[in-house]
């Protein structure tokens, strides 16, 4: 796998020679520092440990103030680690960028979605609402909620409740063009999560390109 964190910029178009449109977002992936590098010996798993965006040294705490300096670089704000089958061929303090990924590669984006506070049914779950004539009050309520025979709510009921703000990943989107002097990629499709909004780009775990 590959991976790479970055924030979403926001979605725009791409033209083709033929005058085909495509809606693309734009993510701004890296600079990334290696600031840890983990074996099988010494950690039991082997893995890279990545740092994005640089802060202010009193946003991070003494400890983490001495695990950027072994890896001779400024406190980041966002740190993931990519487990890795067979030992790492990077190094401690190494940069990546956009570059390791091409025109037509298919990757996973893991963004935050926006967060929309409660919500009732028909928002949160697409409910049909309910007859509007003849002195019904049954509008926008979800209706009947459990059976005679049970007697109770059903636990996972799909009810009112907290919209949002939860952790979502767009599969199998396509890179349709890698701006190395900006360090921005372009992915065919939407991607969870407002603009400037932190994501995560990875190769696709499952990679399938959807036909037409």
């Amino acid at each position: 796998m590959t991976l790479i964190l970055g924030r979403k910029r926001g979605m725009t178009q791409l033209f083709a020679e033929d005058g085909t449109v495509t809606g693309v977002t734009v993510v701004e992936a890296g600079p990334c520092v290696i600031t840890q590098v983990r074996s099988q010996e010494q950690d039991g798993y082997d893995a890279v440990q990545l740092g994005f965006e640089d802060v202010a040294d009193k946003r991070a705490a003494k400890p983490q103030l001495g695990h950027f300096k072994k890896a001779a670089c400024a406190p980041k704000r966002f740190m993931r680690e990519e487990r890795l089958e067979k030992p790492a061929e990077k190094k401690v303090g190494e940069t990546l960028d956009c570059t390791q990924f091409k025109v037509g590669d298919v990757v996973d984006v893991v963004g935050t979605m926006k967060g929309r506070g409660f919500a009732g049914t028909i928002k949160r779950h697409g409910y049909h609402r309910g007859p509007e004539t003849h002195g019904c009050m049954n509008v926008r309520q979800p209706g009947s909620l459990a059976s005679r025979r049970i007697g109770k709510v059903v636990k996972g009921k799909r009810l009112g409740g907290h919209y949002g703000n939860s952790r979502h990943t767009s599969k199998n989107l396509v890179v349709m063009h890698v701006d190395p002097a900006r360090n921005l990629l372009f992915l065919k499709g939407a991607v969870a999560g407002p603009a400037n909004g932190f994501v995560q780009v990875c190769s696709a775990r499952t990679p399938k390109i959807k036909k037409g």
